[in-house]
């Protein structure tokens, strides 16, 4: 049966989109608001991520703890989160409590009460959400690496940092929201157990008034780049690293995804076959894609000791780079299989598909269907991956590694 897609865009900006799941009786929402921390004044860094805890810090007519009550009651699972360009929204309930619930959005997202006695938990919160860092190195290493990698201020740390929070104020991030939250570029997808008619009035009527400025568009700068050493006396090294892939728009996305599950989709992919279980070398290690618009990249990461942190960096540039040298036809089918498990199975919730279709309209500006997905991955062949690595080596690395001793980079 084909997949049923919606798209309407309100005159205040705001683009609805939907699709229509059969046989379920739930319903998401995915709401992508242009205020993440890419939109950040420089010396308000983390602003985002403490508008994003204190907007449910009561709304409307209801306080933190009647809000969360309603929402509970409606059996609604939510959550919040903040990225580079956006503020994300998720929730997931039965179909026929989606009026009920965007409702409580409408009051989040424009009549958040963002009151002062509320403002010092949230700012405490992502004090200590960036501070609990320390405790979770591999998860920092990942974080300071997309700051090197990405063009700022698109890699930021979502977390800010520990100078701006504390000295953060409620204004600074009412600011924050006035100047960046609007209808425009602003995204709600609805994916299940819908009406699109009824969706579209009650959208129209929750937040067809709303109105705001344009945000201020982003100005990329160049990426930092290079190799950066955080001396650590640790009994474990963290070694992050990362190369340019081809975006999510370009033809060869769906090779550069296999390339990826090759070597880092599953026990039997190469990455650790080679480095953990041949060699031993690591307790940790793997591969990930990661687009944001516009740029993309590979990014490894693997977890190892001081005696065989070089080794270590030595044999997975190694593995990536022995890539370009063939692909075997075993290997293909796994990695399709792989490919195929986390894009269409994983994609078959209505929480996913509200996420992924809200992701396809910003990234793309059009819906994949999850047949669409299936297909283009069973399309590629061994020699268009070869192909995609000798145009995307791991060349130009940008390195970043936690621990105590310097490693030798090569280029």
């Amino acid at each position: 049966m084909a997949e049923k897609f919606y798209i309407k865009e309100l005159p205040n900006g705001l683009t609805l989109l939907g699709q229509k799941m059969e046989n379920v009786s739930s319903t998401a929402l995915t709401m992508m608001l242009p205020a993440g921390v890419a939109h950040e004044q420089e010396d308000h860094a983390g602003a985002a991520t403490v508008a994003c805890e204190w907007m449910f810090r009561g709304a409307g007519a209801y306080d933190t703890r009647q809000l969360n009550d309603l929402l509970d009651s409606l059996g609604c699972q939510h959550n919040e989160s903040v990225t580079s360009e956006h503020l994300h929204f998720s929730a997931a309930q039965l179909g026929n409590n989606l009026p009920q619930v965007l409702a409580i959005y409408r009051d989040v997202l424009l009549a958040p009460r963002m009151e002062d006695a509320t403002f010092d938990t949230c700012r405490q919160l992502a004090i200590q959400d960036l501070a609990s860092l320390e405790d979770e190195p591999a998860q920092k290493c990942n974080l300071l690496l997309r700051e090197s990698f990405f063009p700022q201020p698109l890699g930021r740390n979502v977390y800010g940092r520990a100078e701006t929070l504390e000295r953060m104020t409620a204004a600074d991030v009412r600011r924050h929201i006035a100047d960046n939250l609007t209808p425009k570029g602003a995204i709600l997808a609805v994916a299940g157990d819908i009406d699109w008619d009824s969706f579209c009035d009650l959208a129209q009527r929750h937040f067809g008034s709303w109105t705001a400025n344009p945000a201020t568009p982003i100005t990329p700068r160049p990426a930092k780049g290079g190799v950066t050493h955080i001396q650590k006396p640790t009994a474990q090294v963290h070694i992050s690293l990362a190369f340019p892939a081809t975006p999510i728009d370009d033809p060869r996305y769906y090779a550069a995804r296999l390339a990826e599950m090759v070597l880092s989709g599953g026990m039997s992919s190469r990455l650790f076959t080679e480095v953990r279980e041949k060699l031993g070398l690591v307790y940790h290690v793997s591969m990930r894609y990661h687009s944001l618009k516009g740029h993309a990249g590979m990014f490894v990461y693997a977890g190892t000791t001081p005696q065989n942190a070089q080794e270590t960096l030595e044999v997975v540039v190694r593995e990536i780079r022995k890539l370009h040298q063939g692909v075997t036809a075993e290997e293909m089918a796994r990695a399709r299989t792989q490919l195929k498990s986390a894009m269409v199975m994983q994609g078959e919730s209505t929480s996913a598909r509200s996420g992924a279709i809200a992701s396809d309209w910003y990234l793309l500006r059009r819906l994949r269907s999850l047949s669409e997905l299936s297909a283009a991955v069973d399309a590629v062949q061994a020699d268009e991956v070869v192909n995609y690595c000798n145009q995307f080596p791991p060349d130009n690395l940008t390195v970043l590694y936690i621990g105590p001793d310097a490693l030798k980079v090569g280029s």
